[in-house]
């Protein structure tokens, strides 16, 4: 797979999201076939795996699925040939999240994903949600004094804002954010020219919309209980409704370019800026080869701004839309 730069480290164009194997869809995928997806991931050319501490789920015999555990053991022999990113700070409390950024929090997080993981350093460690208890400038410093004592080597924060970003960044140098973008999901954009601005990596979480810019779903489907999908608005007749122009011109543009739509969704990110990186996750291993191949789609300049002045008119309502 193509390599883009996530700080000094180079990465494939295309991570994998591993949150699905264990957590928010539903039953854990059985631990042997995830392990054994995780691995065929990186035959295929992945090399960015991206778990946290609070991905947890339940296995089919009612034992705990603990994602970090997984993404440890599969990697644990090419342990030098990849980068591992996880995360801090939230705990899931049935109907929402609790953040805990405080330095006592992060130092014992840090000491559990490193034994979870089976590493000694964690490659990029993420504040998982901003703690509005907690100054950005007291986070940095706990990020400073992790990095020297060798046990993360860059860090970042998941679904930050500009004024959260740079004060942090003054402390210790913010190598990533990891914040949610797709066609469904551009709020983000404006973040672009301090990403150029400070040298950060922009790591796409949900790039095809949780699934709904794969084209496989209508709007009569329902899913499993446990899977979050069931309670995001654009899986509902008004969400399809909405998003119909858009999904009519992807089929368009993917037939066109012998693509999927899942693929064609990750080329226009791609194209988008050189430094974002898209972590789809996905429980098969078709789909794995798929959004691998999305790497080698290219979309012109013109292919790109025609979607975006589509996008421009349209109103979806998504989950965690601003």
């Amino acid at each position: 797979m193509k390599k883009r730069k996530l700080g000094t480290l180079d990465v494939s164009a295309i991570g994998l999201g591993c949150m699905g194997f264990s957590h928010a869809y539903g039953t854990a995928v059985d631990p042997t076939e995830s392990l054994r997806m995780i691995r065929k991931a990186y035959d295929m050319g992945y090399t960015f795996f991206d778990t946290a501490e609070c991905y947890l789920g339940t296995n089919a015999d009612g034992s705990e699925s603990n994602n970090e555990e997984l993404v440890g053991k599969a990697l644990k022999d090419i342990r030098d040939k990849v980068v591992i990113a996880s995360k801090f700070g939230v705990k899931h409390m049935g109907d929402h999240l609790e953040m805990d950024s405080r330095p006592e929090t992060i130092r014992k997080s840090v000491e559990g994903s490193l034994k979870r993981l089976g590493v000694d350093t964690i490659d990029l460690y993420y504040q998982h949600r901003i703690d509005p208890k907690v100054e950005p400038e007291t986070v940095a410093e706990v990020m400073a004094e992790l990095i020297k004592e060798g046990k993360i080597r860059c860090w970042g924060i998941s679904e930050t804002d500009e004024q959260y970003l740079r004060r942090a960044d003054k402390v210790c140098h913010v190598t990533a954010i990891e914040n949610r973008y797709s066609m469904l999901a551009t709020w983000y954009e404006n973040l672009f020219p301090v990403c150029e601005e400070l040298g950060i990596t922009y790591v796409a979480f949900s790039p095809l919309g949780n699934g709904f810019l794969t084209g496989k779903y209508k709007g009569s489907d329902t899913f499993t209980e446990g899977d979050f999908r069931n309670f995001m608005p654009q899986y509902t007749e008004e969400g399809f409704a909405a998003a119909k122009d858009l999904l009519d011109l992807m089929e368009q543009m993917s037939q066109k370019k012998g693509a999927t739509m899942a693929q064609l969704s990750l080329a226009w990110m791609l194209s988008k800026k050189p430094y974002i990186i898209p972590i789809p996750g996905s429980r098969k291993e078709e789909r794995l080869k798929e959004n691998a191949s999305a790497a080698d789609v290219e979309l012109s300049k013109e292919e790109v701004e025609r979607i975006d002045a589509l996008l421009g008119t349209l109103n979806i309502p998504v989950f965690g839309g601003h």
